[in-house]
């Protein structure tokens, strides 16, 4: 559930053709703020999948999450054996949660005087862990259920721990990713009393320019993307479609700010460095970053400086940021980033970072820009970092042979 289409085949022809999902906010009425973009997911069937009534006591971001799975479910046909389905979980992250629902609450409260009218499913609504277990009830899974929340690593954690539980034998199969649903008065009034979003309002599709030295802010954005990850025996025995194979990943925290990013990029570094080490891999061996990259004039340099202090003068390294395009959907970030960054290495294209048009002289990387770039990609990383100083970075490898 993308601002690039709803299913990965659109998702991806779109991020490919360097198209922008940015937009005028129109779901309320933004003219107070000074953001009044974002980009937005449009015609959301939820209906279809889980039924009228179902929908009414689930937060949007929720919505979101039971239609990307029921695509990830349908595409990885994992066993309906009950027996089976007792060893699968479901983590997933998000980094604000029900906030949707929370406005409407808020509202309605305010408008009646009192908070006695308070709807019963305002709490299971509006928890965090919302999403995953909507999806258990679903598809009967009974491993791993819950939720993480790291901010705008929230999805990158998530399949982290998805990994874990596989590797450590807890599950056989996992839905993992992130979703977020927050463009609602709160979260922008929020963001723009930080200065954080781009305030490009009369160009839209321009606003997010990872690495670009007009870039002036965020895009604000929502989506859900979830993977299947499986244990790759088993995947092979049963022919599943395999897309790649997760190698590792890296965490860290920068133990600097509450919002701002450490500028020398320690953090960063030693979760790039972690991520190496977790795969077993060189940094001559990664072929593409799918990068952070949020258009903020601080975090684009911290995050170029670190790749390039671990990476060094590699010759073939190629960085993007989707963000470009989709915009940053916080906690849903790494969902999102992560399956382009699997599409990329499956179908051998790089997707660019569009609107690059003036080089900044301290982000001096090759962030592919524009447009798509064919490339025979053997290992890719995807980067998210967030709020609170939380890094992540997972490790993807090309199935060969």
């Amino acid at each position: 559930m993308t601002p690039l289409g709803n299913s990965v085949p659109e998702f991806w022809r779109r991020l490919v053709a360097g198209e922008s999902g940015v937009g005028p906010i129109t779901v309320f009425d933004p003219s107070v703020f000074p953001t009044r973009i974002a980009a937005e997911v449009k015609d959301l069937n939820a209906d279809e999948v889980v039924g009228k009534k179902e929908v009414r006591r689930m937060d949007r971001f929720s919505q979101f999450a039971a239609v990307a799975a029921k695509e990830a479910m349908d595409d990885a046909n994992l066993p309906e054996d009950q027996a089976f389905r007792d060893r699968v979980g479901s983590v997933i992250g998000t980094g604000i949660g029900g906030i949707i629902t929370f406005w409407h609450e808020s509202e309605k409260a305010a408008q009646v005087g009192n908070w006695t009218k308070t709807s019963p499913f305002f709490i299971p609504m509006l928890m965090a862990n919302a999403a995953p277990a909507h999806i258990s009830m679903t598809y009967h899974f009974r491993g791993p259920i819950f939720s993480t929340a790291s901010a705008c690593a929230s999805a990158n954690d998530a399949l982290a721990t998805a990994y874990n539980a596989i590797a450590h034998g807890d599950a056989d199969a996992m839905v993992t990713g992130g979703t977020e649903a927050c463009i609602s008065p709160l979260a922008v009034g929020g963001f723009c009393s930080m200065k954080a979003m781009s305030t490009r309002n009369d160009e839209p599709t321009k606003a997010s320019r990872p690495f670009d030295k007009e870039r002036d802010g965020f895009v604000l954005a929502e989506g859900c993307g979830l993977l299947v990850f499986e244990e790759y025996e088993h995947a092979k025995a049963r022919g599943a479609k395999i897309y790649c194979e997760v190698l590792g990943y890296g965490q860290s925290a920068d133990a600097y700010n509450i919002v701002a990013p450490d500028p020398d990029g320690s953090g960063v570094v030693l979760a790039l460095t972690r991520a190496l080490a977790s795969a077993g891999i060189r940094p001559d061996d990664v072929d593409y970053i799918n990068a952070h990259g949020t258009s903020t004039p601080l975090g684009d340099i911290a995050e170029s400086q670190a790749i390039q202090k671990v990476f060094g003068e590699h010759p073939h390294l190629a960085v993007s940021s989707t963000k470009s395009m989709h915009g940053h959907a916080l906690g849903a970030a790494g969902g999102l980033e992560s399956i382009a960054t699997v599409m990329a290495l499956h179908d051998g294209i790089i997707p660019p970072t569009i609107n690059y048009e003036f080089p900044d002289p301290e982000c001096t990387l090759d962030y592919v820009p524009n447009v798509a770039r064919k490339a025979d990609l053997g290992i890719a990383f995807n980067n998210s970092f967030g709020f609170g100083g939380h890094n992540g970075v997972i490790v993807f490898g090309k199935v060969r042979g």
